[in-house]
């Protein structure tokens, strides 16, 4: 393995492995990855002999293979849910970018200080927004887009702040919109760019399914896309030297975002169908972003925004995946068990791209939301807030759910909704935010800090709110 990347190293691999204390592996995107990987049986011994990559990469973890290596693996959250995780010595999360990281990035982004401030500002303002910036790819993505709409309209005005994007989907329906407009050389450019958006779709499909981010000519030809068209570049990058050419997608988000709208430019009742049972399929995670952007085109007024660039889109389509999202929450919201929990918080991702309120307030409802032991980051928080805003007398537990105290701010806006809601240990003390830090247990001991005044309006409109300190001091 080390020899196919390194075939200098042959004269000196013997001597590498020698000391096995010594070598330090990284593996960047076990997401990405084609390779099987599970994490449970390999146990390779011998450096030397031949084997799958996955079971080198799994005996190298399992310290059976070049005992005393450290291995270094990143992945997406999703991935990790098929993965037996006892097989680490440590996990450690990625938390992005905060409040202080967020706003070097705007500065040096955008270089002018006044728009920089306008820009952060209205990020700020928009909750869903802010959120999204703590991952640093969609931070230079909302940079890009505000840089792109302050650009096409210097004066900022209301109808400019309304228009900007809410969510991931809009964000990238953005993104594309205002790439197409400004490499648009003519007015009859619109039916080009549709036919190399499906072209690329199918392929961005293909790549989503299969775990392929890298393409070769050969895949550009099977799906008849024209690497001539100016428009092509601003959307994949090309690399090495003819004969052996590669191509990847800006983002590996935005080759999830056209194998979805592919499907609303191209629709095909059977194949669409075919594909939703193949992403629910995956318990890897691949497909997981993939199909909220499905759900996020399902909104007609998101669509909207690329008629412009690239015609009509289905709203057969739109309808289909509606009636798919039904069936989701009918099959998740009575889980059980962790798991089950998890697979709701997913469901609750595709209504929030949606943007489908009636859906919301008819399936979810009075219905009990339980999302018990599992760990949620302020972005679940801000996607659960716009849930329970579209509900009635809901019942909430977020028992045992670690949520840090940006997450809980995010929930307050939806606690008038709320019937019933339990936190037994669900918070926990951010130390380093004494500004939101809440409610923190540790050893017996309970500390309300002084975020909980925030609770204090909307406590008076609950029926029930109990909080239960059966063992801690308050």
């Amino acid at each position: 393995m080390i020899l196919q990347q390194y075939p200098h190293l042959e004269s000196q691999i013997g001597d590498i492995l020698q000391d096995p204390e010594r070598l330090l592996f990284i593996f960047d995107g076990l997401d990405e990855s084609i390779h099987q990987i599970d994490f449970r049986s390999s146990k390779l011994s011998n450096p030397k002999e031949r084997s799958h990559f996955g079971k080198i990469v799994d005996s190298l973890v399992r310290q059976s293979l070049l005992k005393g290596c450290s291995v270094l693996i990143t992945s997406r959250p999703t991935r990790l849910t098929s993965v037996d995780t006892g097989v680490f010595q440590r996990l450690a999360e990625v938390m992005g970018f905060l409040h202080e990281d967020r706003l070097i990035f705007f500065k040096n982004f955008f270089g002018n200080e006044e728009l920089s401030e306008k820009a952060f500002h209205h990020v700020q303002e928009n909750d869903t927004l802010y959120t999204f910036c703590y991952i640093p790819s969609y931070c230079w993505i909302i940079c890009t887009v505000l840089s792109m709409c302050f650009r096409s309209q210097p004066t900022i005005t209301d109808q400019l702040m309304t228009s900007l994007p809410k969510t991931v989907t809009q964000l990238f329906v953005t993104f594309v919109s205002n790439i197409l407009a400004n490499h648009s050389q003519n007015k009859d450019c619109g039916p080009t760019a549709r036919e190399l958006l499906t072209s690329i779709g199918w392929m961005a499909e293909h790549g989503v399914m299969n775990h392929m981010i890298v393409f070769d000519e050969r895949h550009l030809e099977s799906f008849s896309v024209r690497n001539d068209n100016h428009v092509f570049s601003s959307f994949m990058m090309e690399s090495g030297q003819p004969p052996d050419v590669n191509y990847t997608f800006l983002h590996l988000t935005l080759q999830e975002f056209f194998a979805a709208l592919v499907h609303f430019m191209n629709n095909n009742p059977e194949r669409l169908q075919k594909t939703l049972d193949q992403a629910e399929s995956y318990k890897d995670g691949r497909a997981e972003i993939f199909l909220r952007f499905l759900c996020g085109l399902s909104d007609s007024s998101t669509r909207s925004m690329l008629k412009s660039h690239v015609g009509e889109l289905s709203t057969q389509a739109a309808r289909h995946v509606i009636t798919w999202i039904q069936k989701k929450i009918i099959d998740q919201r009575s889980g059980k068990s962790t798991e089950e929990n998890r697979a709701l918080l997913n469901v609750f991702y595709y209504l929030y791209e949606s943007r489908n309120k009636a859906l919301v307030a008819q399936y979810i409802g009075s219905y009990k939301v339980d999302f018990s032991k599992v760990p949620l980051s302020p972005l679940d928080c801000s996607v659960l807030s716009f849930i329970l805003q579209s509900c009635r007398e809901t019942e909430v537990i977020l028992e045992s759910c670690n949520i840090p105290s940006e997450g809980l701010r995010k929930l307050v806006p939806a606690l008038h909704n709320i019937k019933s809601l339990r936190l037994y240990t669900s918070i926990y003390l951010n130390t380093s935010d004494k500004t939101y830090a809440t409610v923190g247990f540790s050893d017996g001991k309970c500390v309300i800090g002084p975020c909980c005044r925030k609770f204090r309006p909307c406590v008076g409109s609950m029926t029930h709110f109990p909080l239960d300190f059966p063992t801690h001091k308050v």
